[in-house]
């Protein structure tokens, strides 16, 4: 579960970019572009995936709901463009995350019951589909 997690994050996989690697290079004017009315930025993206990264790790963890250093849930609306220092602290929230994350995963005892080791993997695949997402959109935007 740990490998497919680095590979989906940050480590060397073979499907293409995993998701901190679809970021790379991402500026603040592309991370608040919208393709179009009612369609997430990359930003979005970013936060969303932040978000399901705490909701798996608070599941995995118990701790109640609350937590998460944004108010709301799932898709954080973010309108225009962010600053440089906004862009910044959006990715750093989704490292400290997935850094929360990895850590109680590698603290498990032992197999996790189906239905959580359904969601650590879940959220490795959930990964990976944003990153696809994001590819997209910085093509869109050339």
């Amino acid at each position: 579960m740990l490998r497919a997690l680095d590979e989906a994050y940050e480590k060397h996989s073979f499907h293409g970019p995993n998701l901190k690697g679809s970021l790379r290079g991402v500026t603040p004017r592309q991370a608040g572009f919208r393709p179009g009315p009612a369609r997430h930025s990359v930003r979005e993206l970013v936060l969303h995936a932040a978000y399901w990264k705490y909701t798996v790790w608070r599941r995995l963890t118990g701790v109640k709901r609350g937590s998460f250093p944004l108010a709301g849930s799932n898709f954080f609306d973010r309108p225009g463009t962010p600053s440089a220092a906004e862009w910044r602290q959006d990715r750093a929230l989704l490292d400290a995350q997935h850094r929360q994350l990895r850590a109680a995963v590698a603290a498990l005892r032992k197999a996790p019951v189906p239905s959580l080791a359904r969601q650590i993997l879940g959220i490795a695949s959930h990964d990976i589909y944003h990153a696809g997402q994001i590819q997209l959109l910085k093509r869109l935007q050339r």
